[in-house]
């Protein structure tokens, strides 16, 4: 990530330079966009709630949701996250939050109606896991660095339009080595985002298998997970509450899309691990 971080500051500064404007521009666009990013991770879990529709879970409608969670917390000795409900029929889950004392939990009405108690069980230890582990901060960043990366991504691409800093009265060597910068910046730019979401998939990817394996800490029941991770990948109704910026959070891919790649790039973009490989590796558990 810090690496990565770098390679956007130098996109920034290539483009700067080739445009002509002062390292000023540059600071202003970090700053700028540190701001946003800091606002949006704050934030975080009150933004994706609203953009999920989520409503507040009550023990008295959702009981087997609210006392397993409890159970849960008590055992591992954690706050008790505040649990959320999306009314949808897909059946799915998530966790966010910045830190353990700011958590929530989140499951869609379709996968409290249609698994058991053991099942649930599963899902919320495998949430309280991502909670546990502080993926959830992890993710936030990761997912902030992608909005960054976008905003500083437009931003030097409009001033291309704008034009740079100075009239480019520059001949020669001079003029050339402006315009191999702004064509290296240019590069960089367009390619940044897209380095972006491969590292925010990848982890995305490793912290679910972490998840897995840390739930089944919780519970020492791997048959409960597993038997709702089947459950779930045989929902192929998408869930209409997620977008590309929020499917990495769920315990499955909420998109369901399962068809969109092919050969050695069938599992670059997926958000999740396949359910397969997740099932192999809990049962050797």
């Amino acid at each position: 990530m810090a690496l990565f971080m770098i390679f956007i500051v130098g996109a920034v500064y290539l483009m700067a330079k080739g445009l002509g404007y002062g390292l000023d521009i540059v600071g202003l666009a970090l700053i700028f966009s540190g701001v946003t990013s800091f606002a949006s991770y704050y934030w975080s879990d009150k933004i994706i709630l609203a953009i999920s529709s989520a409503r507040e879970a009550t023990r008295k409608e959702f009981f087997d949701f609210y006392t397993v969670t409890e159970n849960l917390c008590l055992g591992e000795r954690l706050p008790m996250p505040r649990l959320y409900v999306i009314d949808d029929t897909a059946m799915n889950a998530f966790a966010t939050g910045r830190d353990p004392q700011h958590a929530v939990i989140c499951a869609t009405t379709g996968l409290l109606n249609r698994l058991n108690r053991r099942e649930i069980e599963g899902v919320v230890a495998h949430e309280l896991s991502h909670v546990e582990n502080y993926d959830i901060r992890l993710m936030s960043i990761v997912t902030i660095l992608v909005g960054l990366v976008a905003l500083l991504s437009d931003w030097m691409l409009r001033m291309t339009f704008w034009g740079g800093g100075r009239k480019n009265r520059d001949n020669d060597e001079a003029g050339q080595l402006r315009l191999i910068l702004f064509v290296a910046g240019l590069v960089l730019a367009l390619l940044s985002p897209v380095i972006a979401q491969l590292i925010q998939l990848a982890i995305s990817r490793r912290r679910e298998f972490l998840a897995d394996a840390s739930s089944i800490g919780m519970t020492k029941n791997p048959a409960g997970l597993m038997s709702a991770l089947e459950k779930i990948s045989h929902d192929s109704e998408p869930l209409e509450a997620a977008n590309k910026a929020t499917a990495h959070l769920y315990i499955s891919d909420p998109l369901k899309n399962v068809h969109g790649a092919v050969g050695m790039f069938a599992n670059l973009f997926n958000t999740h691990p396949p359910v397969e490989e997740r099932l192999k590796t809990l049962s050797s558990l």
